[in-house]
């Protein structure tokens, strides 16, 4: 029988991605290879609970919302993650996946949404990205970049220009660290056709809180 390690299954307003303000179930897998500097999941490292399929869907019917983003950790850190993704888009109207980029995404069911999240020199992990993974992007994938200040800033303008993804683009200021309006004001004098996000989630509710 197939199981995947899940820390928490719970509901809460999409915070992040052009889904941004939508009602979402969020399935969170245990298990991350990367120690990104402001990780603030690192709950989500170890532990969780070995689930089956048909208990991950009963939990997720219990809410009743459509929209399905699987996330970690690193999801796909977890080999049988992608049967889980296919079977999702079975069941479900949209399923999301938030991943590093570290792990190949060519193989993935085309019906799954990729948000990328390459790794900019601050966080530490830049090293992990697998840069061909930019080559599999596609209609209803997403590419976001979590910026800690202007040395990220520039190597990310970099990123974009080099290898021009045809996906939305994201910059999102980490949390705390670099104020929104400063990201904003570098993007906008660089006219830099890119989407600033802030995690809504932490201005709705604490910056900590975790949802069930």
């Amino acid at each position: 029988m197939t199981t995947l390690r899940i820390v928490e299954i719970y509901r809460s307003i999409q915070g992040e991605s052009t889904r941004a303000g939508l009602p979402c179930t969020f399935v969170r897998l245990a298990g991350c290879p990367l120690r990104c500097r402001w990780c603030d999941t690192v709950y989500s490292f170890k532990g969780g609970e070995e689930l089956t399929f048909d208990s991950i869907f009963q939990q997720i019917d219990d809410y009743g919302i459509g929209l399905i983003e699987v996330t970690g950790g690193e999801p796909l850190a977890q080999p049988k993650t992608p049967q889980l993704l296919q079977a999702l888009c079975d069941r479900y109207d949209e399923v999301l996946l938030e991943t590093s980029g570290s792990f190949p995404v060519a193989d993935l069911d085309p019906r799954v949404g990729v948000i990328m999240d390459l790794k900019a020199p601050g966080s530490g992990e830049e090293s992990r990205n697998l840069w061909s993974n930019l080559e599999h992007l596609k209609d209803g994938d997403e590419l976001k970049i979590v910026i800690a200040d202007r040395t990220d800033y520039q190597w990310a303008k970099a990123v974009i220009e080099e290898h021009c993804p045809e996906v939305p683009i994201l910059f999102s200021p980490v949390f705390g660290e670099l104020e929104p309006a400063e990201l904003s004001d570098w993007i906008l004098s660089d006219r830099l056709a890119v989407r600033m996000q802030l995690q809504q989630h932490k201005y709705i509710w604490e910056p900590e809180a975790r949802r069930t």
